[in-house]
């Protein structure tokens, strides 16, 4: 178990669940229904099949290249330690999981569940022929706020259109700092990213500018939430500037010249980026 949990980097889940978290109670209180913990749950293990499914493959479908990395070259599969087909077989499983469990949440999360997986598992392969290949992980990530909602209501809205656009660029952003690491490395291999397309500086300038329209974009959805529900107020604006420090903080960490502390501004910052911003947000929601 702890060698399948550190295969699909577990820990990564808190970027994008308190993401979907806030669009389940965004729609509880836009009069969705009554707090179902079985809903809940349920929400929940799709996140956790959803992403399972999509970092084993992503796993799966690197492992070559993983294992000529000398970044990557510990992995579990390069490694030794979980054999491909078991991680094929894993990713199966997990898709197959959420496929059954969006069937017991409604039929709108059910007809769409392809598409979420389509989109998720399909990021793995863009990395071979466009340098876009962070939007796609990016817009894989902005379905959590989507789905949320959507499995309460059953339908789309403007308030959570606006926070996945907001994950999206955030996303988008974070990533490209995160390929910063394997610049040469997907030069000299013909994997395409943003740092291996335009070279460091320009992308983390590209970076920069993703997450200023991000930090509009978590501003404008918030904006419209205060607008839809009267009773939220200064946390939620407390939210905004604290997510917004954050986006600040990591592009003060990582320089062209110096990655050391990629790791931090990568997992770290975005991970409390979100718990806060998502927790405070919900948290007035309910006050």
């Amino acid at each position: 178990m702890k060698n399948y949990l550190s295969l699909i980097k577990f820990s990564h889940t808190i970027f994008a669940m308190p993401f979907a978290l806030l669009g389940f109670f965004l729609a509880i209180k836009s009069g969705g229904g009554e707090l179902s913990l079985r809903l809940l749950a349920l929400v929940l293990l799709c996140m956790v099949f959803a992403r399972s499914a999509a970092m084993a493959f992503n796993r799966y479908i690197d492992r070559e290249f993983d294992a000529k990395n000398p970044r990557t070259a510990v992995r579990e599969i390069p490694a030794g330690i979980i054999s491909p087909k078991s991680a094929l077989a894993f990713t199966i499983v997990n898709a197959l999981l959420f496929i059954v469990t969006t069937y017991f949440i409604n039929s709108a999360c059910f007809q769409l569940s392809w598409v979420a997986l389509l989109v998720v598992l399909g990021y793995s392969y863009t990395k071979r022929f466009t340098p876009f290949c962070h939007f796609v992980l990016g817009l894989g990530l902005a379905l959590a706020p989507l789905g949320g909602f959507l499995a309460v209501t059953g339908k789309f809205d403007l308030v959570p259109i606006l926070y996945a656009v907001a994950v999206f660029l955030w996303v988008s952003g974070f990533d490209i700092i995160y390929a910063l690491q394997d610049e040469y490395f997907d030069q000299s291999h013909q994997l395409n990213s943003m740092p291996a397309y335009l070279g460091k500086e320009k992308a983390l300038q590209l970076s920069k500018v993703l997450h200023l329209v991000c930090a509009s974009a978590i501003a404008a959805a918030t904006f419209f939430a205060a607008q839809y529900f009267a009773a939220i107020g200064w946390i939620s604006a407390l939210a905004v500037l604290a997510f917004w420090g954050l986006l600040f903080y990591q592009h003060r960490l990582v320089k062209p010249h110096d990655l050391s502390r990629v790791n931090l501004a990568f997992f770290t910052t975005n991970g409390i980026a979100s718990i806060v911003c998502c927790g405070l947000l919900v948290l007035d929601l309910y006050i």
